[in-house]
């Protein structure tokens, strides 16, 4: 996992879920948790790009 790729995790956990997976179940399950609250989708976000 790059710096880039970290960084953007923590600052817009659904663009990096995006800029991996693309418009997929994965990027429109991180904007849900993005929207329920900001840490679940940081912590989904870093687990797609650790994979």
């Amino acid at each position: 996992m790059s710096l880039l790729t970290i960084v953007l995790s923590v600052l817009l956990p659904p663009l990096a879920v995006f800029l991996k997976t693309g418009l997929s179940g994965e990027f429109l399950l991180n904007v849900l948790f993005t929207i329920i609250g900001w840490i679940p989708g940081v912590i989904h976000a870093i687990y797609v790009n650790s994979r």
